[in-house]
């Protein structure tokens, strides 16, 4: 099993490129179900979800073609030609469910394993299957399988979620392009990923309004068509990678970025005592004095501060000037990282889904495993701002969300390697 091994203690400079967004290509590609013709994505990450997802269509009749170092995926299904999403598959992700609602959307019936993934939460699809039931399909839920089936096509409805579930919007969004009528979905989710993949499906002849919003409208057509869509950039990776230079002390360019997709969490950084500088080629971020300042966060649907940077910005906040409390608010398990940053010096004391991180003047470098994606690689933040050594172990989690993490960390002179064990 791989680890990797963060020698701390030095500044970072220079530039990295943000890689196409996981949680924006692993939406976009099962919509691919819901056309007999070719869809192609180009700005693909390169990341082992991306390959799991590439093996689920295909088990599904799905043709696969990768091209430019993986960077360009056409998905063409002839025909669902297996109805089942099988439980080998679907256990290495919870993405997997977002197949459901196109293959009985296009076909009428599907089967699709309970979903697998990182171990922070719950994450219940019960709001995927009411907003597909209000579309008119029947459920059955039985052996670990969500069976679904509607002979007579979808219908359109209107369906309120209860909260904004960015995978059950995604799910009853592509759903809803084939049905009959028109589909109103209210308290949707607003991330610059659905938007993505509102625009994909356009692209395909859906009709679409209101995406962005919390409020959506589709007027159900007969059939879609290929289409070609670059994926919209990473901004969870670019939140990570701006937050180098601030815990390591530098300045660091991310290529491609765009404030406008974080706009919470730049905020948030400059109470803190970021610099963030809109370039013509992205973002440049630089640390504003000696040490960064100790500031409250609490993780909120978009466009509030993303649950996917808390781990990051707790890494951040243990060198502090004072104290600070995170409010994780979206999942009630995504604290798992910080008794691995305890061990390696930090001070975070852990009530419920609120931490109170007081920093401390440095952190020790320290072997630490990693719980899941994100806190893996707050664990190699931390190492940036420690002393010696700090050895993360069980980094399989990062090469489901980070791609080629060492090399860009590399690119602006950390000293880290992968090594494996």
């Amino acid at each position: 099993m791989d680890s990797i091994i963060v020698q701390g203690g030095g500044a970072v400079s220079g530039e990295i490129p943000i890689s196409g967004a996981k949680n924006a290509a692993l939406t976009l590609m099962p919509a691919a179900l819901l056309t007999d013709q070719p869809v192609t994505f180009t700005n693909v990450p390169r990341l082992s979800d991306i390959k799991t997802t590439n093996e689920l269509l295909a088990s599904l009749g799905t043709e696969v073609v990768v091209e430019d170092d993986g960077q360009k995926i056409t998905l063409t299904t002839p025909e669902i030609t297996n109805q089942v999403a099988h439980y080998d598959i679907v256990r290495k992700m919870r993405a997997s469910i977002l197949v459901l609602g196109p293959m009985v959307a296009r076909d009428g019936v599907a089967a699709v394993s309970l979903p697998g993934g990182c171990a922070i939460g719950a994450r219940p699809v019960d709001i995927h299957l009411r907003g597909l039931e209000a579309l008119g399909v029947e459920l059955d839920l039985r052996d670990g399988y969500v069976h679904a089936k509607a002979p007579n096509g979808l219908t359109g409805a209107t369906y309120e979620l209860p909260f904004a579930s960015v995978g059950a919007t995604e799910n009853l969004l592509m759903a809803a392009t084939l049905t009959k009528g028109t589909t109103v979905l209210k308290n949707v989710a607003r991330e610059p990923e659905i938007v993505d993949l509102a625009d994909l499906l356009r692209a395909m002849g859906a009709n679409i309004t209101g995406d962005g919003s919390t409020v959506m409208t589709i007027e159900g057509v007969d059939k879609l068509h290929g289409a070609t869509h670059a994926v919209v950039a990473d901004r969870i990776e670019l939140g990570t990678y701006m937050m180098a230079p601030l815990i390591a002390g530098g300045s660091v360019e991310l290529l491609g970025g765009k404030r406008r997709l974080l706009e919470s969490f730049c905020q948030k950084l400059e109470e803190a005592g970021a610099s963030i500088t809109e370039t013509e080629r992205g973002l440049m971020v630089a640390r504003n004095g000696a040490r960064i300042q100790a500031v409250d966060v609490t993780t909120e649907p978009y466009p509030g501060f993303p649950t996917d940077l808390q781990a990051q910005m707790m890494a951040l906040l243990c060198t502090a000037e004072g104290t600070s409390v995170l409010n994780e608010t979206i999942f009630e398990n995504r604290f798992m990282h910080a008794p691995e940053l305890v061990r390696m010096g930090a001070d975070i004391e852990v009530s419920g889904g609120t931490a109170t991180v007081t920093g401390v003047d440095k952190l020790r470098g320290a072997p630490v495993m990693a719980t899941d994606l994100r806190a893996s690689v707050s664990l190699i933040l931390a190492g940036l701002a420690s002393t010696g050594e700090t050895r993360v172990a069980r980094v399989y989690h990062l090469d489901r969300g980070y791609e080629r993490v060492v090399s860009k960390f590399r690119a602006i002179g950390a000293n880290i390697e992968r090594i494996k064990e």
